[in-house]
């Protein structure tokens, strides 16, 4: 079971679950950058753009100039981070930490590699 998340870890987490329930969304997820700013998103599903939570959440970060991230969460009931999220994430940040959570947000696993 992962350790007790510092305040602004569960801020994201907060974040993430606040993007996916406002819409209804599958997951939600939130980054907070080097300075400090967050970023959250739900994941995108149309005809012509699929994006997970996770990779808009990055996308989002680095369209407003975020050249590292410090962590990450993921709101979701599936059971891990979507591989191209996490690429995302480590295109930033190779040390990141990810925290996945259920949507009652109760965290069930951090990815650090």
């Amino acid at each position: 079971m992962p350790e007790e998340l510092s305040a602004e870890d569960a801020k994201l987490v907060t974040l993430a679950r606040s993007a996916r329930g406002r819409i209804g969304a599958i997951e939600g997820a939130a980054v907070r950058d080097g300075d400090g700013r967050t970023y959250a998103a739900a994941n995108v599903r149309l005809p012509s753009l699929t994006l997970s939570a996770l990779q808009l959440a990055v996308a989002n970060a680095v369209a407003s100039g975020a050249a590292k991230l410090e962590a990450a969460a993921v709101v979701s009931e599936g059971s891990g981070v979507d591989d191209a999220g996490l690429a995302a994430v480590r295109d930033l940040s190779a040390a990141a930490p990810v925290y996945l959570a259920t949507p009652t947000g109760a965290v069930v696993d951090t990815v650090t590699d």
